[in-house]
């Protein structure tokens, strides 16, 4: 069951947003109460005029819980639900996980408390040195923000400074954005990285040394059909748009590669894309078709192209990747493809339709600047080839059987 959480902060009221419905947001917008805070995702209400029945109203049968209302009780003090039907057990006891703000440095638990309001304990000189660091390795400037942000993270939800963080809290601190915060291995195995950096090679110490790895979960890439790439692509007016998905498609390219393509790196004539300090910093050649190179010469015509060859609002910067993102959500929503899909399963389908036709898995992993042939591999399994042939035994139940 999904409630809606409403927050009594030292007489501030606001109610953050992550997964709630646009609806909702639209009710609690016309109710007049309060305001939205894009900064930090939250709506925000003022506590003379907050009314618990007219919220009861605006959520229109939506359960809602109110957390700390009573200045001794900083965890739930109400659960509503309407209809008649009584909160799960087990909603409840989520909800109190969720929201709790008693620390308990013995366990994950104390992972559960709410990041607004918790202030930085990662100290400017420790984020110097560990800067100093990565850029001494000539580390990305991806990499950069992300290790930082990491182990600023670790040190404000434990409110401790580095020189007091234990192996065990870094433990706790994976738990709880497994269990809490629902991340995936790569998204664990990623903070760990950012921790292991920092505490061995700037701080000399071995907090994090013993941490094993989590595992990594095994998912099969999201493809679509040619069909369903046709009703995408045929779905976009836009030219900018379309040829931005034409090019994911037709060259396999990461989104963040794609938005940071320039004119220069357009070869129409050797027919080429060039990608410029991909991941891992490094440079890859990958193939364009005729119908991109047509279309990009109507775009050349219609669009005063000089620099990057998708730019933004401000012409000096390339567009978003969030843009992109949502360009290509828009488009799968138009054409009515009901499967879960990103712009990244462009560059996925790229890599399948390849090898349907038989072209050399090791060709593909240079085409998509894979850094091993293991990473290839995975499209091996979800490519129609010789094991997807197989009739189904449902499909040949009413052929003759000659042993019968």
């Amino acid at each position: 069951m999904d409630a809606v959480y409403i927050f009594f902060d030292n007489g501030n009221i606001r109610i953050p947003f992550y997964n709630y419905d646009k609806k909702l947001f639209t009710q609690l917008v016309k109710s007049n109460m309060g305001y939205w805070e894009k900064t930090d995702g939250n709506y925000h209400i003022s506590s003379s005029k907050y009314d618990q029945e007219k919220m009861k109203t605006v959520l229109s049968g939506k359960p809602f819980v109110e957390v700390g209302k009573e200045p001794d009780n900083p965890v739930i003090v109400n659960w509503f639900t309407f209809g008649g039907q009584p909160a799960p057990e087990e909603a409840e006891t989520a909800a109190m996980q969720k929201t709790s703000t008693v620390p308990e440095t013995s366990s994950c638990l104390n992972m559960q408390t709410q990041e607004n309001g918790l202030s930085d304990q990662f100290p400017d000189h420790w984020r110097d040195k560990l800067e100093t660091e990565m850029r001494s390795r000539k580390y990305s400037p991806n990499t950069r923000s992300a290790y930082i942000y990491h182990n600023k993270a670790l040190c404000r939800r434990l409110q401790k400074t580095p020189e007091e963080v234990t192996s065990d809290d870094i433990k706790h601190y994976l738990a709880y954005l497994e269990q809490v915060k629902k991340q995936s291995a790569s998204t664990l195995n990623f903070a760990l990285s950012a921790f292991k950096f920092f505490y061995h090679q700037v701080m000399k110490r071995d907090t994090a040394r013993e941490q094993k790895r989590p595992r990594h979960d095994i998912r099969l890439p999201s493809v679509f059909a040619k069909s369903e790439i046709i009703k995408i692509l045929e779905s976009v007016r836009n030219l900018k748009h379309r040829i931005m998905l034409m090019i994911t498609y037709d060259s396999g390219l990461r989104v963040s590669e794609l938005v940071k393509l320039k004119r220069e790196n357009i070869d129409i004539a050797r027919k080429v894309i060039i990608v410029v300090s991909g991941k891992g910093r490094k440079d890859r050649q990958t193939i364009m078709s005729k119908k991109v190179i047509d279309t990009l010469t109507l775009y050349y015509s219609q669009y005063k192209i000089t620099g990057w060859l998708f730019p933004g609002a401000d012409p000096s910067k390339h567009i978003s990747i969030r843009s992109a993102q949502k360009i290509f959500e828009h488009a799968q929503k138009k054409s009515k493809i009901e499967k879960n899909g990103s712009i990244h399963c462009l560059r996925h389908t790229f890599a399948t339709h390849l090898l349907e036709r038989g072209i050399d898995i090791t060709h593909i992993g240079k085409l998509m600047g894979h850094r091993s042939i293991r990473t290839t591999e995975t499209y091996t399994h979800v490519a129609r080839r010789k094991t997807l042939k197989i009739t189904s035994p449902l499909d040949a139940i009413d052929q003759e059987d000659e042993d019968d």
